[in-house]
């Protein structure tokens, strides 16, 4: 089941930064890139920074590496006990 769900995870990664314009104009400009990133292509660039983040954690639950990467990503706030 992880792969297929993987592999759903990753094909919409891939749209949306191949179609970050159709995006674009479906759910508009986004505030925060555009601050940030320029004023002409931010959003586009924000959109395609999703799609790649998309894609990513598609490939980690395909391959069954996402408990992995989130040990070692959250492991400076774990190592703490109360």
């Amino acid at each position: 089941m992880n792969i297929i769900f993987g592999i759903i995870i990753t094909i919409i990664g891939a749209l949306i930064v191949i179609k970050s314009e159709a995006f674009l104009r479906f759910f508009g400009r986004i505030n925060f890139f555009e601050k940030h990133f320029g004023t002409a292509g931010g959003s586009r660039f924000g959109y395609k920074i999703i799609g790649i983040i998309a894609c990513f954690i598609g490939m980690l639950i395909m391959t069954n590496m996402i408990g992995g990467f989130l040990e070692w990503i959250l492991s400076p706030l774990l190592k703490y006990k109360i």
